[in-house]
Protein backbone atom coordinates (compact mmCIF):
# COMPACT_ATOMS: atom_id res chain seq x y z
CA UNK A 1 0.00 0.00 0.00
CA UNK A 2 1.50 3.47 -0.88
CA UNK A 3 0.80 6.72 1.25
CA UNK A 4 0.46 9.92 0.35
CA UNK A 5 3.19 11.66 2.08
CA UNK A 6 6.57 12.04 0.54
CA UNK A 7 9.62 9.75 1.65
CA UNK A 8 11.89 11.54 4.91
CA UNK A 9 14.44 13.56 3.52
CA UNK A 10 17.94 11.48 4.01
CA UNK A 11 20.63 13.38 5.61
CA UNK A 12 22.19 14.29 2.12
CA UNK A 13 19.69 16.22 0.89
CA UNK A 14 19.13 18.08 4.68
CA UNK A 15 22.99 18.75 4.30
CA UNK A 16 22.65 19.69 0.72
CA UNK A 17 20.14 21.94 1.56
CA UNK A 18 21.85 23.41 4.38
CA UNK A 19 24.76 23.99 2.10
CA UNK A 20 22.93 25.60 -1.01
CA UNK A 21 21.04 28.25 1.87
CA UNK A 22 25.02 29.32 3.33
CA UNK A 23 25.83 29.76 -0.23
CA UNK A 24 22.78 31.81 -0.73
CA UNK A 25 23.64 34.16 1.81
CA UNK A 26 27.15 34.03 1.02
CA UNK A 27 25.85 35.41 -2.24
CA UNK A 28 23.96 38.41 -0.37
CA UNK A 29 27.16 39.13 2.06
CA UNK A 30 29.03 39.23 -1.15
CA UNK A 31 26.59 42.15 -2.45
CA UNK A 32 26.47 43.97 0.44
CA UNK A 33 30.82 44.05 1.22
CA UNK A 34 30.87 44.91 -3.06
CA UNK A 35 29.01 47.66 -2.37
CA UNK A 36 30.54 48.97 0.89
CA UNK A 37 33.86 48.76 -0.87
CA UNK A 38 32.55 50.28 -4.12
CA UNK A 39 33.76 53.96 -3.57
CA UNK A 40 37.17 52.97 -3.17
CA UNK A 41 39.97 55.61 -4.53
CA UNK A 42 43.40 54.99 -5.84
CA UNK A 43 44.63 58.25 -5.49
CA UNK A 44 42.34 60.42 -6.93
CA UNK A 45 41.11 57.95 -9.25
CA UNK A 46 37.77 56.11 -8.70
CA UNK A 47 38.92 52.25 -8.71
CA UNK A 48 35.88 49.96 -7.85
CA UNK A 49 37.86 46.62 -7.35
CA UNK A 50 35.02 44.99 -5.66
CA UNK A 51 32.93 44.55 -8.78
CA UNK A 52 35.55 42.47 -10.14
CA UNK A 53 35.99 41.30 -6.97
CA UNK A 54 32.54 40.31 -6.58
CA UNK A 55 32.33 38.62 -9.92
CA UNK A 56 34.86 36.14 -9.48
CA UNK A 57 33.39 35.00 -5.95
CA UNK A 58 29.95 35.01 -7.70
CA UNK A 59 31.54 32.08 -10.05
CA UNK A 60 32.75 30.44 -7.01
CA UNK A 61 29.70 30.34 -5.55
CA UNK A 62 27.89 29.08 -8.38
CA UNK A 63 30.74 26.45 -8.94
CA UNK A 64 30.31 25.49 -5.10
CA UNK A 65 26.42 25.16 -6.00
CA UNK A 66 26.46 23.16 -8.70
CA UNK A 67 28.74 20.69 -6.68
CA UNK A 68 26.09 20.23 -4.02
CA UNK A 69 22.51 20.19 -7.05
CA UNK A 70 23.25 18.88 -10.91
CA UNK A 71 20.22 21.20 -11.31
CA UNK A 72 21.39 24.62 -12.70
CA UNK A 73 18.25 26.43 -11.30
CA UNK A 74 19.69 25.65 -8.03
CA UNK A 75 22.89 26.36 -8.54
CA UNK A 76 21.76 30.21 -9.47
CA UNK A 77 20.65 30.29 -5.87
CA UNK A 78 24.31 32.21 -4.59
CA UNK A 79 23.40 34.89 -7.63
CA UNK A 80 19.73 34.76 -6.34
CA UNK A 81 20.99 35.62 -3.09
CA UNK A 82 23.27 38.28 -4.38
CA UNK A 83 20.79 40.30 -6.06
CA UNK A 84 18.62 39.96 -3.29
CA UNK A 85 21.33 42.01 -1.48
CA UNK A 86 22.26 44.36 -4.11
CA UNK A 87 18.73 45.47 -4.12
CA UNK A 88 18.70 45.53 0.02
CA UNK A 89 21.41 47.90 -0.55
CA UNK A 90 19.27 50.20 -3.17
CA UNK A 91 16.91 51.05 -0.57
CA UNK A 92 17.69 53.84 1.64
CA UNK A 93 18.12 53.82 4.94
CA UNK A 94 16.24 55.21 8.17
CA UNK A 95 18.09 58.81 7.38
CA UNK A 96 17.09 58.80 3.48
CA UNK A 97 20.97 57.67 2.84
CA UNK A 98 21.35 55.20 0.25
CA UNK A 99 24.55 52.85 -0.08
CA UNK A 100 24.23 52.78 -3.97
CA UNK A 101 23.28 55.92 -5.93
CA UNK A 102 22.35 56.32 -9.72
CA UNK A 103 25.63 56.30 -11.13
CA UNK A 104 27.96 54.33 -13.57
CA UNK A 105 30.01 52.48 -11.14
CA UNK A 106 26.65 51.26 -9.99
CA UNK A 107 26.17 49.61 -13.17
CA UNK A 108 29.68 48.35 -13.69
CA UNK A 109 28.78 46.42 -10.11
CA UNK A 110 25.62 44.83 -11.40
CA UNK A 111 27.13 43.98 -14.79
CA UNK A 112 30.42 42.72 -13.50
CA UNK A 113 29.02 40.93 -10.87
CA UNK A 114 26.17 39.34 -12.63
CA UNK A 115 27.42 38.53 -15.98
CA UNK A 116 30.33 35.69 -15.71
CA UNK A 117 28.38 34.01 -13.33
CA UNK A 118 25.10 34.42 -15.27
CA UNK A 119 27.32 32.85 -18.47
CA UNK A 120 28.23 30.19 -16.10
CA UNK A 121 24.78 29.15 -15.06
CA UNK A 122 23.66 29.28 -19.11
CA UNK A 123 26.69 26.89 -19.72
CA UNK A 124 25.20 24.19 -17.26
CA UNK A 125 22.17 24.94 -18.27
CA UNK A 126 22.70 23.86 -22.04
CA UNK A 127 24.67 20.65 -21.01
CA UNK A 128 21.82 19.66 -18.65
CA UNK A 129 19.62 20.21 -21.92
CA UNK A 130 21.39 18.30 -24.11
CA UNK A 131 21.91 15.22 -21.63
CA UNK A 132 18.48 15.19 -21.41
CA UNK A 133 17.83 15.25 -24.72
CA UNK A 134 20.51 12.67 -25.57
CA UNK A 135 19.52 10.49 -22.72
CA UNK A 136 15.39 10.53 -24.64
CA UNK A 137 16.91 10.04 -28.02
CA UNK A 138 18.47 6.39 -26.14
CA UNK A 139 15.06 5.53 -25.27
Amino acid sequence: MTSGTSPAPTGRRILDSAILGLLMFDGALTAVLAVLFLPTYLGSVPFPISALAAGVVNVLLVLGARTVTDRASMAALPLVGWFLGFVLCMFGGPGGDALLLASPVTLLLLGLAVVPAGLLLLRFASEDAVARGNSARRV
